[in-house]
């Protein structure tokens, strides 16, 4: 067991452990401790050496395990007891500076703009600050092309869009609900692009990033893809599973069921 005393020591724990041939790992702490985790056993974990992660959510979202139960501890515990565990895929974010693992949501854009303000200035108030920096962001209000292309199409989308995420589950920001169908176990990336959607219109569907019908939307679109090829002229803004990076941003593809959770 190790506590962490910095900003990515949980990947060097992880990396320690896993080197001493450790294969069963409990996250203590939010999606931003898990995500260190992954990113300490991948890529060294193979299809051969399946590692196993268990959660005790003591962090701020956890939004991550919202996608099985919204019964927290209790039910972290029980499955810790129980054993209960699945099979989870593992998203492979390439960029110019080297490859980053996650098994949640990346996202880009307005949403992506709302996670920095809110690690920035309100990294303490919970659903709240996601409350509060989503309507700051609004004063700011940003629609722009993050070109791209998936599977290999030709064609590269270059439309701008309100915000684009690439998720393993359903939920972010604790309780919303950006991708509603995604399982993280399909061996799919769930693709949710939403369009140039004016600040009153997007006002009018805030409530519907909490359950799931923003993706009715005319200007929604979601697509089951396995490889997002990025097109970018430069570093954007990111958040990865709760933490805010900038990166220049170049392939994204999926690790089936790579990972055992234990939920």
């Amino acid at each position: 067991m190790g506590e962490t005393s910095s900003t990515g020591h949980a990947s060097e724990l992880a990396r320690v452990a896993w080197a001493d041939g450790y294969r069963r790992f409990i996250s203590v702490g939010g999606d931003g401790t898990s995500y260190e985790i992954v990113n300490g056993l991948f890529p060294l974990a193979t299809s051969e050496e399946i590692p196993t992660l268990a959660f005790l959510p003591l962090g701020t979202g956890n939004s991550f395990l919202r996608d099985f139960t919204d019964r927290g501890v209790e039910h972290s515990t029980e499955s810790l007891i129980a054993g209960h565990t699945r099979k989870c895929d593992v998203l492979r974010l390439t960029h110019r500076g080297g490859v980053l693992h996650y098994i949640n949501i990346l996202s880009i854009g307005f949403s992506a703009d709302v996670a920095t303000l809110r690690a920035r200035r309100f990294s303490h108030w919970g659903e709240v600050g996601y409350q509060t920096a989503i309507f700051l962001c609004l004063a700011r209000f940003r629609r722009r092309p993050f070109p791209l292309s998936v599977d290999g199409e030709g064609e590269i989308d270059r439309r701008p869009c309100l915000f684009l995420t690439f998720n393993n589950s359903k939920f972010t920001g604790g309780t919303m609900m950006i991708a509603p169908t995604a399982e993280v176990d399909y061996g799919l990336i769930e693709f949710v692009r939403w369009g140039p959607i004016g600040r009153v219109g997007l006002i009018r569907n805030l409530p519907g990033l909490y359950d799931g019908t923003h993706v009715k939307h005319p200007l929604a679109e979601v697509r089951k893809v396995r490889r997002v090829d990025f097109h970018l002229d430069a570093p954007v803004d990111v958040m990865i599973d709760g933490e805010v990076i900038t990166l220049h941003c170049q392939t994204l593809d999926v690790l089936p069921g790579a990972l055992n959770i234990v939920v």
